[in-house]
């Protein structure tokens, strides 16, 4: 009888061990929050779009506010265009302006919405028009680079004068 007890709460351990790795495991792969239920897609165009994926969270104020549904690449602009899926109950201005973030140093990617100061607000299928393209880390470390470079030698350059 003891032996019977004891095998069941070792299976009522291994059934919640189960149960807080699915918690988990949907929450680093950002499937927690698909309980959405009315939601309205609008749209906003990038250069670049770093390493912003498909479900990844769009923010507001620091609040999640949608996630990103599809990202496709146009062919006319040459440029990335990002469908964002908003919860129905935030309304943004039409003037609102979307910027691709990193939370942390090398954190993931996330939208960010600006609140603008129109009356009117984004409909269903409108596309923001203000954006900012993602920061990339190379690219930075780059242009200093080269700026160093080319500072130095005019530097040197100038001190003998």
């Amino acid at each position: 009888m003891q032996r019977t007890t004891l095998d069941v709460w070792v299976g009522l351990f291994v059934v919640g061990g189960l149960a807080a790795l699915l918690v988990l495991a949907l929450k680093v792969g950002n499937l927690s929050a698909l309980g959405m239920s009315h939601t309205y897609t609008v749209y906003a165009d990038f250069g670049n779009i770093g390493g912003l994926k498909v479900r990844a969270p769009v923010k507001s104020a620091g609040v999640v506010v949608g996630r990103v549904s599809d990202i496709a690449f146009d062919n006319k602009t040459f440029e990335a265009r990002v469908a964002l899926n908003l919860d129905a109950r935030y309304h943004f201005p039409v003037d609102s302006s979307a910027d691709i973030l990193t939370s942390g140093l090398l954190g993931e990617q996330y939208v960010g919405l600006e609140p603008g100061a129109s009356n009117r607000v984004l409909a269903a299928g409108s596309t923001i028009r203000l954006t900012q393209s993602a920061v990339i880390l190379e690219n930075l470390i780059g242009q200093f680079l080269f700026n160093k470079a080319q500072g130095g030698s005019g530097a040197s350059g100038g001190a003998g004068q």
